[in-house]
């Protein structure tokens, strides 16, 4: 058992590292990593089902399969990309769970409490509750698109990860990845257009 306490506050200390420390019995090497990817894996549960409760849910059940499954992580990987995976294969369950019950709704995040957006540095309310209209259009969107054009929109540009690690966290070819983010971007475009043409208004009227 290692008893030795962990600064995390150092940059040197990995996520493999800490994942490998947790291996030998650290427990606090785990609470570390969870503080690390807790509100990002929020944002991007969320993305997916759009419902802040069920996203908790499935990061609080990443988290434990994290505990429990600690052996079958290998270094042939970042962390990032194994933990990424666990909760996207979750979120998907939790997608087709719904849509087996046909309870699903575009519209359930609507009225949510959104704790996961970019500060807004105007603190006009005027803009920050057409920045929220906005934010909510923008997410009725992604919402809609087909799950495969999701994932990659949501890692690619919401989290901002590399083609080549959102290829390993699907499990799928670079060039497929590429061609999907791309195909998404355009699905959005075309949804989007209209929130785009008023936003060009607005800022020609000001």
């Amino acid at each position: 058992m290692i008893t030795k306490t962990i600064d995390e506050k150092k940059p040197n200390i990995s996520d493999e590292q800490l994942i490998a420390r947790f291996q030998l019995g650290d427990v606090q090497a785990y609470d570390i990593l969870v503080r690390r990817y807790k509100d990002q894996l929020l944002n991007f549960v969320f993305r997916f089902v759009g419902n802040r409760t069920d996203a908790e849910d499935i990061v609080q059940e990443t988290f434990l399969r994290v505990y429990r499954n600690k052996h079958m992580y290998k270094e042939i990987a970042k962390f990032s990309t194994w933990v990424y995976t666990i909760a996207g294969n979750l979120a998907k369950t939790e997608l087709r769970r719904r849509k087996r019950h046909k309870v699903f709704s575009v519209s359930n995040f609507v009225n949510e409490e959104r704790d996961f957006d970019i500060p807004d540095r105007d603190h006009s309310p005027e803009r920050k509750v057409d920045s929220n209209i906005q934010e909510n259009i923008i997410q009725k969107a992604i919402e809609k698109l087909p799950i495969k054009f999701k994932e990659v929109i949501v890692l690619r540009d919401i989290q901002e990860f590399a083609y080549e690690e959102i290829s390993q966290i699907l499990n799928i070819p670079l060039g497929t990845v590429k061609s999907r983010v791309n195909r998404g971007r355009l699905k959005l475009q075309e949804d989007l257009k209209f929130l785009f043409d008023n936003t060009a208004k607005s800022t020609v009227k000001s």
